[in-house]
């Protein structure tokens, strides 16, 4: 019964039909298959290109998919900058030919042909009728047999060539050479699409980065004053030292925690323009404050941009600048007023001496006379000293005795300080030896630290006030101390002492200056000055000043002047 089955078949063609049936279905589930490989092929090109992944790793996918349905084993990426094609990626990587980044000649370039048609190329690198390209040497070498370039659009304009290429020739219809172009385009749309985002992205990153560099702090708030977004100063600037500060606002970073309806961040909500503010902070930090409104599209304000910058220098600058005009105006009017007592000081002084001559000793008209004489003497000693100091000229270095600019000083101050009960007990070094410097400016210390070491007694309340002064020779150095039994200084205030406009007076009896200026002066003479304190117990400063000559710059009439640089 099966022969007389199979002969029937044979005599009809119902075996050769299904032959050819299956032949088809076969056919057609390859290429639902190819299809399908396709679909996913650009599907993973969409899915898996991010800015993360690098193209190198989606080189490698493509072609690992590709494989599946086309002879491929390399594939390379050539982008376009600045009117030039550079070799931008090969995989796998020892299928280069080209260093990435040096760019692609364009004569007999088969990538530039590509390039500036616009139009794909199947190349056949053995083929006897093709010509060749400055490529062709390279592809010889690396094996391959046929070369797939296909331009990469994006937006209207070429980017780049996508470069296929098979160690074996295939035929590919036209449905194979239009899904490789769509490939290509897809992978054009990727690379733009991330060119756009980065710089986006290194927009966004270069002004963060200029945001973080600025010195000065600077903060970006809420309506509500909430502290948002602040570069690195803020935290240093305010002594953060890392706390989170995004439950603290504006004002709790400038006032601390007390209320102040007329801060700059309150007027520019207010008022949506921009405002400032001078505001010294609880640790005696001058700033200015800047406040600018923050507005959207629709003209809405919706934050607030602060600046800061610390402004202390500048105003203490500024305070000694005042302060030097003043002193230099009380200098000349010093010297005015020293002449014009100095011309009828002298007429009493000679006038005293006639009528002395003419009275006898013994009569009391002649101790009268002698008492009138050694006062219009002192006070002539005392002008003659007040013209020294106050004198504008240039302070030449000159040998100088420590000891008779300590005299000097006491004929100005020691009457001062003697008629606030204080007694002075003065032990000068005879064999002092003599240091180069300016005597003017020495006196200028002398007397900053006799007048702070009566100041220091002036505010305690006992009796035996007292105020030392000594010189002392060393072997390399002289030494001057004053010393007093006043109210000493407390250990935490003994680094601040030195500084500009630093002072435990009151307001209206110091600048803060003196100790600053004279610790300048002694250094400007290749000394220093210490200084040692106990509350409660009194302070010694003591000027320290080299006894061989400092290293000056030569000056006018055989002296030598201080180097202020």
């Amino acid at each position: 019964m099966s022969d007389r089955l199979q002969m029937i078949e044979r005599l009809v063609g119902v075996s050769s039909s299904k032959i050819n049936y299956y032949t088809e279905l076969k056919s057609t589930i390859d290429e639902m298959k190819k299809k399908n490989t396709q679909l996913e092929i650009i599907n993973e090109v969409m899915r898996s290109f991010n800015i993360d992944m690098s193209m190198d790793d989606m080189l490698k996918n493509i072609l690992e998919k590709l494989q599946q349905i086309f002879p491929l084993k390399r594939l390379s990426l050539s982008i376009l900058k600045n009117g030039k094609l550079m070799p931008a990626n090969v995989y796998p990587h020892d299928y280069a030919h080209l260093d990435v980044g040096n760019p692609i000649p364009n004569e007999g370039s088969l990538y530039w042909k590509v390039a500036d048609s616009g139009a794909s190329c199947v190349y056949l690198v053995n083929g006897n009728e093709r010509k060749e390209y400055s490529e062709t040497p390279a592809f010889k070498k690396l094996g391959l047999r046929q070369v797939l370039v296909f331009p990469l659009y994006g937006k209207g304009r070429i980017l780049g060539v996508l470069s296929l290429g098979s160690a074996q020739q295939q035929d590919y219809d036209g449905e194979d050479l239009a899904f490789l172009q769509q490939l290509s385009d897809q992978l054009a749309v990727c690379i733009e699409n991330v060119r756009l985002y980065n710089e986006v992205l290194n927009s966004k990153k270069e002004w963060e980065q200029t945001f973080l560099a600025v010195a000065d702090p600077i903060m970006q708030v809420d309506l509500n004053g909430n502290i948002l977004r602040c570069n690195g100063s803020v935290y240093s600037f305010f002594h953060l030292n890392g706390k989170d500060i995004s439950h603290m606002t504006l004002d709790d970073l400038l006032y601390r925690q007390q209320a102040e309806p007329d801060s700059p961040f309150q007027e520019t909500r207010k008022t949506k323009e921009t405002a400032y503010r001078e505001i010294t902070l609880h640790d005696k930090t001058i700033c200015e404050v800047h406040t600018y409104p923050i507005m959207n599209e629709k003209e809405e304000m919706y934050g607030v941009i602060a600046y800061i910058k610390d402004v202390t220098e500048k105003r203490h600058f500024e305070a000694r600048m005042m302060q030097s005009g003043k002193l230099a105006a009380l200098g000349e009017m010093a010297a005015g007023v020293a002449h014009e007592l100095n011309n009828p000081l002298t007429a009493i002084l000679g006038n005293t001496q006639l009528l002395m001559r003419k009275a006898n000793e013994n009569e009391s008209s002649h101790v009268l006379l002698t008492d009138i004489f050694k006062c219009s003497k002192r006070c002539q000693d005392i002008i003659r000293n007040l013209l020294t100091f106050s004198r504008q000229d240039e302070y030449l270095f000159q040998t100088c005795s420590i000891n008779e600019a300590v005299e000097q000083v006491l004929s100005l101050v020691g009457y001062q300080i003697r008629q606030s009960h204080i007694e002075l007990e003065i032990d000068l070094d005879s064999n002092v030896p003599f240091i180069d410097g300016s005597i003017q400016q020495l006196e200028q210390i002398i007397i900053n630290l006799l007048l702070n070491a009566k100041d220091a007694l002036d505010e305690v309340d006992k009796t035996g006030k007292e105020i030392s002064i000594r010189t002392e020779s060393g072997a390399e150095e002289v030494t001057l101390s004053v010393i007093d039994n006043g109210t000493g200084i407390d250990p935490e205030k003994l680094k601040e002492i030195f500084h500009p406009f630093y002072t435990t007076k009151e307001a209206v009896k110091g600048t803060g200056l003196g100790l600053s200026v004279s610790l300048g002066i002694a250094e400007a003479h290749g000394g220093t000055i210490d200084v040692k304190s106990e509350p409660g117990k009194g302070s010694a400063f003591i000027l320290r000043l080299p006894v061989k000559k400092i290293r000056c710059k030569a000056g006018e009439n055989g002296g030598q002047h201080i180097d202020r640089r």
